[in-house]
């Protein structure tokens, strides 16, 4: 499940500034340059070389291949004849710059999200909604439940694998409910999934085929966004752990309608079957996209933590130590993924979108 959030709430703080040239102004708080219309902020030390991939419309999650040479990410761009998101891949060295629209990898109908490579490359795997109905499902109203921000949870999602021409190959899941959010370890053996198979949202693994699946997570709440280690050993994802009964009721209350509120997550690692569940974060507010670095010793993530009106890139250790911001922007960077040799990144983000809302995908060289 593409999980942005309020990107078009925060970008609406910057709505004043369309013009095409390059602004400063100190912020106090962070003790970041605010810069409009700049693709790399100057405390950014960790990213060289940063490269706009897509320009217009929403895109995210944006994944590597094995070999480092493609991406696969979802889309809603209206230029591109969309109404909810769908998969496409492209080459990292393509130019999107003049509007072309990149191959499409899911169906065209439904709403899809989290897209991932299978091992050789020439398969990908996503989820979409296409089978439980050929529309794009309603997106809720934020209005409709006290304007707190809120994640729809499709009961018609299920995962699929296609190939990169967009023939559709096979289904993954079939259980009732929400499957979603698959990623693949490097070893080529598990891919990992959440779900609410069980009546709750949690970690699931299973083999390659669908066959063997395995549940991970059993305490209340929502798991989800989960990536293996580079070794394949470990698993990091988010989660929300409501604890008072006012925070538990309105938890369930929120899922029996096929809704979260994801504004406290927190963190966690486990190892590949579930044991060793261990909290790392424990900031407040919103922490989620993590991914691994390449060593296997850090955990990337974007979070709101320490100011809410933005999401930045931080980067953390194992056991919790070691806290560094990696981007400065003002408004919203978040789906950070290393390259499997280790020597790029992709990440997406509002900067450099004049003012508009749109969210692009850039790429970076990654500095130690």
């Amino acid at each position: 499940m593409k999980l942005r959030l309020s990107i078009l709430l925060i970008a609406t703080l910057f709505l004043g500034c369309k013009s095409s040239q390059n602004k400063t102004a100190y912020d106090g708080k962070s003790g970041a340059t605010k810069i409009v219309n700049m693709l790399h902020y100057p405390q950014e030390k960790h990213l060289k070389n940063i490269k706009q991939l897509t320009f217009g419309g929403d895109n995210a999650e944006a994944y590597w291949s094995f070999d480092n040479t493609k991406l696969t990410f979802q889309a809603n761009t209206k230029a591109w004849g969309l109404e909810c998101d769908q998969i496409f891949t492209i080459n990292v060295n393509d130019d999107l710059s003049k509007g072309q629209i990149p191959q499409m990898i899911s169906t065209g109908e439904g709403r899809t999200t989290c897209s991932y490579f299978l091992p050789g490359d020439s398969t990908i795997i996503y989820s979409s909604t296409h089978l439980a109905d050929k529309a794009c499902p309603p997106v809720p109203k934020k209005e409709d439940y006290g304007n707190k921000y809120i994640w729809p949870v499709y009961k018609g999602f299920d995962i699929f694998v296609a190939d990169t021409k967009g023939n559709q190959l096979k289904q993954l899941t079939f259980e009732p409910g929400y499957d979603a959010e698959p990623t693949v370890s490097p070893k080529g053996d598990k891919i990992v999934f959440t779900s609410t198979r069980t009546g709750d949202l949690e970690l699931f693994t299973m083999n390659i085929d669908g066959s063997d699946v395995k549940q991970l997570t059993f305490e209340l709440g929502y798991d989800g966004g989960a990536f293996f280690s580079p070794d394949g050993t470990k698993l990091i994802f988010r989660s929300s752990r409501p604890k008072t009964e006012e925070e538990i009721k309105e938890y369930k209350d929120l899922l029996a309608e096929g809704l979260v509120q994801p504004t406290n997550m927190e963190l966690y690692t486990c190892n590949v079957d579930g044991s060793e569940l261990t909290k790392i974060t424990n900031l407040g507010s919103a922490n989620w996209a993590p991914f691994f670095h390449p060593s296997g010793k850090k955990v990337i993530f974007s979070s709101n933590h320490k100011t809410k009106s933005s999401f930045n890139l931080f980067m953390i250790n194992v056991d919790g130590t070691g806290l560094e911001q990696i981007t400065w922007d003002s408004v919203f960077d978040a789906f950070p993924m290393f390259s499997p040799d280790g020597k790029k990144i992709v990440f997406s983000s509002n900067r450099n979108n004049n003012g508009t809302r749109d969210t692009n995908l850039f790429i970076a060289d990654w500095v130690e």
